[in-house]
């Protein structure tokens, strides 16, 4: 299983251990979005972050959707179909650091519609842990 995490939130007057844990996630603008696994260290960075990004369980078909339509090499280059398959089985192997100029973060669109609110947790704003519900928010920003 792997995590989607979007950064909701922008990064004025923040304390420097959440700024650095946002760097290291990779999370370093507005609507950029990172697929990490599921560990334990992954986990609590991401816990550590809940008031900026929100997060879910991604799907095998938004993935791919998401590596198809946004997924960028360097030179921001788009995908052709073999490097776009070559990315996905990568995800799925966890060797995704063996593809050779893939860029991690994907960079999205605002959702369409707008977020739920960007200062309450997920039922009543966007932030925090949202399970399948991120495929939904995904489709919507891409």
């Amino acid at each position: 299983m792997m995590f989607a995490v979007v950064r909701i939130r922008g990064g004025i007057k923040v304390n420097y251990k959440i700024k650095d844990t946002l760097t290291m996630l990779r999370l370093t603008r507005i609507n950029h979005c990172v697929v990490v696994d599921k560990d334990p260290k992954i986990e609590g960075m991401i816990r550590k972050v809940k008031d900026f990004v929100t997060w879910g369980d991604i799907s095998e078909a938004t993935l791919a959707k998401l590596v198809a339509s946004r997924g960028r090499m360097e030179g921001d280059k788009r995908l052709d179909d073999k490097q776009a398959k070559d990315v996905i089985d990568a995800f799925r192997k966890n060797k995704i650091d063996e593809v050779k100029g893939f860029k991690l973060v994907f960079r999205m669109s605002p959702p369409r519609k707008g977020y739920e609110g960007v200062k309450n947790p997920y039922p009543k704003g966007a932030l925090g842990y949202r399970g399948e519900k991120i495929n939904e928010l995904l489709e919507r920003m891409m």
